[in-house]
């Protein structure tokens, strides 16, 4: 599934393209999505300009003056632009036309999602798919004293926490292996009992693994693609511990370790990660 690096390098690359610019057209050729595509949802927003576009979590927000779309791309799907005219692909299901380009959603499995959210509704951080959503791990605000005040109470381990993203989005389960490892944290901590100290360096670890994965071009995913239609460069090949059972630590040389918390997958060394 695409995770928040794979969603901010897509965002960064359809703003390039749309921000400031006239929608002309909206085509929806497949509603079947993970929800129906409202039919009327091309006649809100064609003519309109684009006024910014954001992200939230794994949602991309398209802001006009009269409403805001959020686009999931559910398991494998991409959202990329290409020349106005070119060819459909199969499974590609929206289009965005503007003058020069044209954005289109491609989803094979129809995991995806794009829904409206009219301005009348209030902002858009208030649609129910947002308003429980955890900090942004880059905001200024995300520090140690938040973390650890976010994990007060809660009896599930700490990978578990950093995934169910109330508290900080964004680490997935890759990353959220990845950080725990950086952190030196084992992955079945109780995620309350996670000192001050620790939730430091998992704050560090979060924005570091991050901030790699966006360097890399965002990718979790083998056949995953940018908004120009690049493939990232696979942050997982560089990964110290996910994917990696029974090889050595690159750090201690100590066999890493493959659990199942929650029916994901966690990898782990029990030599840098003490509980």
């Amino acid at each position: 599934m695409p995770e928040l690096p794979e969603v901010e390098t897509t965002r960064r690359g359809i703003d390039a393209v749309a921000t400031g610019r006239t929608l002309r057209n909206m085509i929806v050729h497949e509603s079947r999505m993970r929800w129906p595509i409202p039919k009327d949802l091309p006649e809100h927003v064609s003519g309109l300009v684009v006024r910014a576009c954001r992200r939230r979590g794994k949602y991309l927000l398209i802001e006009f003056d009269t409403g805001t779309q959020l686009i999931h791309l559910g398991m494998s799907g991409s959202l990329r632009s290409v020349q106005n005219g070119e060819l459909l692909r199969k499974h590609d299901h929206v289009e965005w036309q503007f003058d020069e380009v044209t954005l289109r959603l491609h989803d094979p499995r129809r995991f995806g999602s794009v829904l409206w959210h009219p301005k009348t509704d209030g902002p858009v951080e208030d649609h129910p798919l947002l308003s429980k959503l955890g900090i942004e791990p880059f905001d200024a605000k995300f520090d140690a004293q938040w973390l650890k005040q976010g994990l007060a109470g809660r009896k599930v381990s700490i990978k578990q926490a950093l995934l169910a993203g109330d508290v900080v989005v964004g680490a997935g389960n890759i990353y959220a292996s990845e950080s725990l490892f950086r952190a030196r944290i084992h992955p079945k901590t109780q995620a309350s009992r996670v000192s001050l100290a620790r939730c430091e360096r998992l704050v560090e670890a979060l924005k570091s693994t991050l901030t790699d994965a966006l360097q890399s071009g965002g990718s979790t995913l083998r056949d995953y693609v940018n908004a120009t239609g690049e493939a990232g460069a696979y942050f997982t090949l560089h990964a110290a511990v996910y994917e990696r059972e029974s090889e050595p630590c690159r750090v201690c040389g100590t066999p890493i370790k493959r659990i199942v918390q929650g029916q994901r997958a966690t990898y782990f060394c029990p030599s840098c990660q003490k509980i």
